[in-house]
C-alpha cells in the first residue's frame, strides 16, 4: 500500500502558517521592547515628575547642588541645534542629490555619492575631535576679533547688560558672548555634517526612481533642465525627500557624544547661539554616571524618556507628512 504524499498546497499552508507565527513572533518582541522601555524609564522618573510635575519641563533651574531641576534650557537647546543644524544641511543635501543623480556623469557621480555616504560612517567621537582641533580655533579666533573690534564695543556693552539680567533679544542672540571657540554654534556647524548624508542619500535613491517617461515628456514640451527638475522629478520624490529629512532629524535629536564634546555643557537659559549650552543627550552623557542622588538621577533619566517621546511625536508627524506627499497612486 503506497504512502500517501502531502500536497503542494499543504505544504504551502504550513509554511505559511509557520511563517505567519514568526513575524507575529518578532512583531511582539517589538512591541514588548517598546512596553518594557517606557516602562523601565517611567519607574526611574516618576520621583522627579512627583517633585516637580510639569515644572520639570517648564523651570530653567538645573542645580544638583540644590536639589533643583528643570529641563527647558536643555530642550531649548536640542530643538535649536536639531533644527538649525537640519536648516543648514537640507538644501545641501537636496543640492549633491541632484548633482550625483541628474547632473554629474557616471565616472564622477560614482565616487561622490560614496564619499557622502562615507560621511554617515565616521564615528562621532571623530567629528568631536575635528571639530575641537580644527574648527573651534577658526572660531574663537574671528570671536576674539569681534571683541576687539572698536565698532562692535556698544553692541558688546548693551548684550552683556542683558545676559547679566539673563535676559537676550534678536540682536544679541547673533552675538559673541565669549572667545573660546565651543558652544552652540560649533555643535550646529557639527551636526549639519553628520546628517547630511542621511538626506542626500535617501535624496538621491528617490530622485533616480523618478519614471525616465516624466523626464521624457518634460523634454518633449519643451521643457529647461530646471524645469524637469522642479516639476517633474522634485514634485514626484518629496515624499521620499521628507522621508530622509526626518531621518537626519532623528540622528539629530539623538546625538550625544559630538555634541557633547563641544557645546561646553551649559544648562543656562540660552542667550547667544555662540556661547555654551546643552542638549537632553549632551546632559544624559555627562551627568549619568555621577548622579548619585535619587533625585538627580531621576531627572537625568526623565530627560532621556522626554527625548524618547520627542523621538516617537517626531516619527509619527513625518508618517502623517510623508502621507500627505505622496503622490496618488504610490503607496
Amino acid at each position: 500500500m503506497s504512502k500517501r504524499t502531502a500536497s503542494p498546497r499543504q505544504l504551502s499552508s504550513g509554511s505559511d502558517r509557520v511563517f505567519e507565527g514568526l513575524i507575529l513572533t518578532l512583531a511582539a518582541v517589538i512591541v514588548l521592547v517598546f512596553v518594557l522601555s517606557v516602562y523601565q524609564l517611567g519607574t526611574e522618573s516618576w520621583p522627579a515628575l512627583q517633585k516637580f510635575g510639569l515644572n520639570f519641563f517648564t523651570s530653567r533651574v538645573w542645580n544638583p547642588v540644590t536639589g533643583e531641576f528643570g529641563a527647558a534650557a536643555m530642550i531649548a537647546g536640542t530643538l535649536v541645534t536639531s533644527l538649525a543644524a537640519l536648516a543648514i544641511s537640507v538644501p545641501l543635501a537636496i543640492a549633491s542629490a541632484l548633482f550625483v543623480a541628474e547632473y554629474a556623469p557616471k565616472w564622477l557621480a560614482n565616487p561622490v555619492g560614496y564619499l557622502i555616504e562615507l560621511l554617515a560612517a565616521v564615528p562621532s567621537v571623530v567629528y568631536g575631535l575635528w571639530a575641537l582641533f580644527v574648527i573651534a580655533p577658526i572660531l574663537g579666533k574671528w570671536q576674539t576679533n569681534y571683541f576687539t573690534s572698536p565698532e562692535n564695543l556698544q553692541t558688546l556693552t548693551r548684550c552683556t547688560e542683558l545676559w547679566n539680567k539673563n535676559q537676550t533679544s534678536l540682536e544679541c542672540f547673533f552675538v559673541p558672548s565669549s572667545a573660546a571657540g565651543r558652544g552652540l554654534a560649533l555643535a550646529v556647524i557639527i551636526l549639519t555634517v553628520m546628517i547630511l548624508p542621511y538626506t542626500a542619500s535617501v535624496a538621491r535613491d528617490v530622485i533616480r526612481l523618478v519614471p525616465q517617461d516624466q523626464r521624457e515628456a518634460m523634454y518633449a514640451l519643451g521643457a529647461t533642465k530646471w524645469e524637469v527638475i522642479s516639476r517633474a522629478i522634485l514634485p514626484y520624490a518629496r515624499a521620499g525627500i521628507m522621508g530622509g529629512v526626518i531621518l537626519a532629524l532623528g540622528r539629530a535629536l539623538g546625538e550625544t557624544l559630538a555634541v557633547a564634546m563641544v557645546i561646553g555643557d551649559s544648562q543656562d537659559i540660552l542667550k547667544s547661539i555662540w556661547g555654551n549650552a546643552s542638549t537632553m543627550a549632551s546632559v544624559i552623557a555627562n551627568q549619568f554616571g555621577d548622579a548619585q542622588e535619587t533625585l538627580h538621577r531621576s531627572s537625568v533619566v526623565t530627560l532621556g524618556l522626554s527625548l524618547f517621546f520627542l523621538s516617537v511625536v517626531v516619527n509619527y508627524v513625518a508618517r502623517l507628512i510623508i502621507a500627505r506627499l505622496t503622490p496618488k497612486g504610490i503607496q
